[in-house]
């Protein structure tokens, strides 16, 4: 009898959230894709069309280099701060978390118009710069790629930090002790004792920061002037100015595979990883 009502209250607390995952999220991606393959016409017309568009295949291009920087730049910054956080800040830990926290009660649409304050033609950056005489004319910090990556870098930093940081903590600062002790150097005892044990938080946060990244819409699109159309913005356009909901669906079928490849090409590589780890 209290096996049985274990498994009641298990169902009474995973059926409401199965529910709410198929109402507000299978259904409607199942609705794109039905879009997709039926209009305007049934079949993979759209697909074709995808296919044979050197416009989305820029697109593509452009998307996958953007989140690839970003999570480069997100790993490099965050990895520093996470490591600053975890091994030398014991009484300010609580106030730099909550400063890493912070950008997260704040919009992203928000954070996004202050980058156009601070990189614009007159904005700060430009003002300071000529106020220094290191300049003459206004550099273009904006409507190109740096400024897009500038602003993501900045909007995806806390993804990478927190996985990170999770994973600093609770790695025993006498692995490094003893290395040191038995002879190794400061920055050996890092490379080859402290940097492997935090691949699974690097790893982690590569992967957030680089699926969250693919299908971004607001900082690219502010950041861009559409000059830096990423997939997310093409598939705006393809709805919302030319009405071509059968194009933006596969747009958005193509996006969602590509996603989920990212995702199996990374779980792949974690395995072999730790076999690796358990081989050696």
């Amino acid at each position: 009898m209290p096996r049985m009502n274990e498994k009641v209250s298990y169902w009474m607390l995973v059926v409401p959230a199965l529910a709410i995952m198929v109402i507000f999220y299978i259904v409607p991606v199942l609705g794109i894709w039905k879009i997709a393959f039926t209009e305007p016409e049934t079949g993979l017309t759209n697909f074709v069309a995808m296919a044979g568009s050197n416009a989305v295949k820029t697109s593509f291009v452009i998307t996958f280099r953007v989140a690839a920087i970003t999570t480069i730049g997100c790993l490099f910054l965050g990895y520093i701060v996470a490591y600053a956080i975890s091994n030398y800040s014991s009484r300010l830990t609580p106030l730099m978390v909550a400063l890493v926290i912070l950008p997260f009660w704040v919009s992203v649409l928000i954070r996004s118009f202050s980058w156009i304050v601070l990189l614009g033609r007159s904005g700060i950056v430009n003002d300071a710069l000529k106020g220094a005489g290191l300049i003459e004319s206004p550099l273009r910090l904006m409507h190109n790629e740096l400024g897009v990556l500038i602003a993501m870098i900045h909007v995806m930093l806390p993804f990478a930090i927190l996985p990170m940081l999770t994973n600093m903590r609770g790695i025993s600062g006498a692995y490094v002790l003893a290395a040191r002790s038995l002879g190794a150097g400061e920055w050996t005892a890092f490379r080859q004792v402290y940097f492997p044990q935090t691949m699974p938080g690097v790893m982690s946060g590569a992967l957030l920061v680089f699926v969250l990244s693919l299908g971004f819409f607001v900082t690219p699109a502010l950041l861009g002037g559409g000059r830096v159309l990423m997939i997310s913005e093409y598939i705006t356009y393809q709805i919302q100015e030319f009405l071509n909901w059968g194009l933006g669906s596969a747009l958005s079928v193509g996006l969602l595979v590509a996603t989920a490849l990212v995702l199996l090409i990374a779980a792949r590589f974690v395995n072999l990883r730790a076999a690796l780890l358990e081989r050696k």
